[in-house]
């Protein structure tokens, strides 16, 4: 069975960090492509951050430099990190971590797996 299981949101003060991380299991997933979306109330699920199956890395311009993706390919779980720096309050949103098949993979619609998501809240 496959899961992708995030943990790590919480309710964090603007200009705070968090560390979300996000374990994949149920098949192979150390050649897809990694990522983290996220969506507000009211928002349509947007792309936030990828990572290949090589490490190269990729992010919407809102939080370059702010996030970083990382990935640890263990021998059956594929875990994925996002570090979270400078938090801002429009940041506040459900982050869902997702698989793909394809580089780069910046639409939801190119995502083959999603995990259920992890509320991240900001404080102003």
């Amino acid at each position: 069975q496959v899961q992708l299981v995030e943990s790590g949101g919480g309710l964090v003060q603007a200009g705070g960090s968090l560390r979300l991380s996000c374990a994949a299991s149920g098949r192979t997933f150390s050649s897809h492509t990694m990522g983290w979306f996220r969506q507000a109330p009211g928002k349509e699920r947007e792309f936030v951050a990828g990572i290949s199956w090589s490490g190269g890395t990729y992010y919407a311009d809102s939080v370059k430099g702010r996030f970083t993706i990382s990935r640890d390919n263990a021998k059956n779980t594929v875990t994925v990190y996002l570090q979270m720096n400078s938090l801002k309050p429009e940041d506040t949103a459900v982050y869902y971590c997702a698989a793909a098949l394809r580089i780069p993979a910046m639409e939801v619609a190119e995502q083959n797996y999603w995990g259920q998501g992890t509320q991240v809240t900001v404080s102003s």
